[in-house]
């Protein structure tokens, strides 16, 4: 609640105390600093290797499940946010994006390999067709 009051004071209007580290966090050249890139295959094994559950708050209804890590995992995965105690949405966001954008990247290279793949077996089916010995398959 302290860091909404001091956003809204500072001119950063949003809508809610939770925005104020949350989907409406300023994140602009003039509001950071201190950016660095990440490797995003390290993020990718960081996140595949975090662990997940469901859970609810003690004060939830019993009908009400979450599904995420626990803090203290996420902290010690990625290091990013304030503390062990918490999660913010923006570092959630991030590491989702960068995890995609490292699966993406896989997945690319693996279509470019079998692309690859495909020709050779084209070629070889070819020459073999040509020199009158069709391949076998077993």
């Amino acid at each position: 609640m302290i860091a909404w009051l001091r956003q809204f004071a500072a001119g950063r209007r949003s809508t809610s105390p939770a925005a104020a580290s949350g989907p409406a966090s300023e994140a602009t050249p003039d509001a950071v600093h201190h950016s660095a890139a990440v490797n995003g295959f390290q993020v990718l094994e960081a996140a595949l290797a975090l662990p997940v559950s469901t859970w609810r708050y003690h004060w939830d209804p019993a009908q009400v499940r979450h599904l995420g890590p626990m803090a203290q995992d996420w902290w010690d995965a990625f290091g990013v946010g304030e503390n062990n105690k918490t999660i913010c949405c923006t570092d959630t966001n991030g590491v989702a994006i960068v995890c995609i954008q490292a699966l993406h990247r896989l997945l690319k290279e693996s279509q470019q390999e079998t692309a690859q793949l495909r020709e050779r077996l084209d070629q070889l089916e070819q020459r073999t067709t040509q020199e009158g010995t069709a391949p076998t398959h077993t």
